[in-house]
């Protein structure tokens, strides 16, 4: 594993342990940079930590980010404003999940598993998994998930001494 100095952005580079193993996640500043910003601010205050990976669809996707662990709830920061891009919902893709309201994305977020360009131009796609997606196809399926995975630690990898 490299050292953390070695990712080439590490105030934008995500480290996220699950209950699978080491899932990391390069943020995409340059497509959505208040998602990024909120990512790395609910990381830095421990948000993240112990929250369940509570929907997760074989081919499609899995979700995490809900305190509750039921896709019902949020951060206590105000919601986003849609930051929608081009970028394409493929293998790796980590963007935000919301409520038919295209400004309700808060906390919750979701990691493509494949190719579904049907959420293109409508979720805003903020980061990449560029290590550990092996990790991520491990979390356990179902909606909602039974004995589900977790996410153990979210840290942005420049505060990781």
């Amino acid at each position: 594993n490299p050292p953390m100095a070695a990712y080439k952005d590490s105030e934008n580079t995500i480290v996220m342990e699950t209950s699978k193993g080491k899932v990391v996640i390069q943020l995409r500043t340059d497509l959505a940079p208040k998602h990024c910003e909120r990512i790395k601010t609910l990381a830095r205050e421990g948000f993240y930590n112990g929250i369940v990976f509570h929907r997760v669809i074989d081919g499609f996707m899995a979700q995490v980010g809900c305190p509750h662990g039921t896709g019902t709830g949020g951060s206590k920061l105000p919601n986003l404003a849609a930051e929608f891009n081009a970028e394409p919902h493929v293998r790796g893709v980590c963007s935000m999940a919301r409520s038919t309201s295209p400004n309700s994305a808060n906390s919750q977020f979701f990691i493509c598993f494949d190719d579904a360009g049907f959420l293109d131009k409508q979720y805003t796609a903020w980061g990449q998994v560029i290590e550990g997606m092996d990790n991520v196809d491990k979390l356990k399926r179902g909606e909602p998930v039974q004995n589900p995975d977790k996410i153990v630690s979210m840290k942005v990898a420049a505060d990781i001494k």
